[in-house]
């Protein structure tokens, strides 16, 4: 599932000095969404690159001259309205005017803004999630009961946006019930905490890979091949490196150049990953061939317990040097194998701990994921398939 953080800024957080503020946090923190009053949207446009949801008043109001002149990509209703109780509920729902706005195929709305302040208005927010490509619920006294019950009840009919004040309280909305809400909607100034639920929801995306091990059967010289070094965006840790092979099916964790040698710096950013054929895990759970890399793409990152995020490719060096064939077998007798540089630098994780690949021996013990079925232009399929 694909989580996203909205930040509210509409002008119940102040003027548009403070609203531009928090804004502007938002945007140096990675937040998806922000929300505002229809008047702000072209501001928030010349601000940044982010998506925008306009609170809309839909028949309630003539939609004033700001409101046309920037288009937002959301338009949420329930704002002065039913949503929040400035309006009276309907005894029946099918006389509210909100619904009605989110039923009319006029792009006027597409979302809905729900304060649930008691049952009925969690009633109103499950009816108003069968009509809203999002929907917006924001506890009042009581949060998790409310968010449990949509959660199980709504289903995949909307994209449904948890209000929050705190990283700590996204963290619960994205784990409630094991399935979590889709978003959150963050209602804070505090720039530390924007950034914190940021990383909350990166945290909240990343998969935990069931790494195996697999012994050493082969190691040897081989030619000189086309090798691939991946550079990217971001500082990798000490037990961080990316899933590399020449076979789909078992892919060999390769540590970074984090450590330090009397003849070549540390590159806590690189990866030296093989020679050009090989494979190498994306954040989707596909591959690339690593000739395909370029500046720009998403490689995964993973720790030597499984542990996941994405890093943005910032270079690619091909060069030709000396390798070694490393080939792998499994309990079952499986054997997977691929190039790596013949040099000291390039380590991989091993029973013992972090080893040079020059230091390799059979009967060694190596972290590798191994992944059933095929590839097809790097998707998983079911299909008989041999590599050797």
């Amino acid at each position: 599932m694909t989580r996203s953080v909205w930040l509210k800024a509409d002008d119940a957080v102040g003027d548009w000095d403070d609203r531009r503020k928090r804004i502007t946090a938002g945007l140096e923190a990675g937040v998806d969404w922000v929300l505002v009053d229809a008047a702000d949207v072209e501001r928030v446009r010349e601000l940044g690159d982010v998506n925008v949801a306009a609170f809309s008043h839909g028949d309630a109001q003539v939609i004033d001259e700001a409101e046309s002149r920037a288009e937002a990509d959301a338009y949420i209703v329930g704002k002065d309205g039913e949503g929040d109780g400035t309006v009276d509920l309907p005894n029946d729902f099918s006389g509210s005017a909100d619904l009605s706005t989110l039923r009319r195929d006029d792009d006027r709305a597409n979302g809905a803004y729900v304060r649930i302040l008691d049952e009925d208005y969690e009633a109103f927010a499950e009816a108003a999630a069968t009509e809203a490509d999002y929907t917006v619920v924001v506890g009042e006294d009581w949060t998790i009961i409310p968010l449990e019950n949509l959660i199980a009840r709504i289903g995949e009919e909307t994209e449904l946006v948890a209000g929050v004040t705190t990283a700590e309280e996204a963290k619960t909305a994205f784990e409630t019930l094991e399935i979590g809400s889709d978003a959150v909607l963050l209602d804070t100034d505090d720039p530390d905490e924007i950034r914190e639920t940021v990383a909350v929801r990166d945290e909240a995306e990343r998969e935990t890979l069931d790494l195996d091990w697999a012994e050493v059967v082969t190691i040897e010289r081989t030619g000189s091949a086309d090798r691939v070094c991946v550079d990217t965006g971001s500082l990798m840790d000490h037990d961080e490196g990316m899933l590399v092979g020449s076979m789909s099916r078992g892919l060999f964790f390769v540590h970074a150049e984090t450590a330090e040698s009397p003849y070549v710096a540390s590159r806590p950013f690189r990866v030296n990953a093989g020679a050009v054929h090989a494979y190498v895990r994306t954040p989707d759970g596909g591959t690339k061939y690593l000739a395909e890399l370029q500046s720009g793409d998403e490689v995964q990152v993973v720790d030597t317990d499984g542990h996941t995020r994405e890093a943005t490719v910032g270079r690619v060096k091909i060069e030709k040097r000396p390798m070694f064939r490393v080939v792998a077998e499994f309990d079952d007798g499986d054997r997977v194998e691929t190039l790596l540089q013949n040099a000291e630098t390039i380590k991989v994780a091993t029973a013992e701990g972090r080893k040079a690949v020059t230091d390799l021996e059979a009967g060694d013990e190596l972290r590798v994921f191994r992944e059933g079925g095929a590839r097809h232009f790097g998707e998983a399929v079911e299909e008989s398939i041999i590599e050797k």
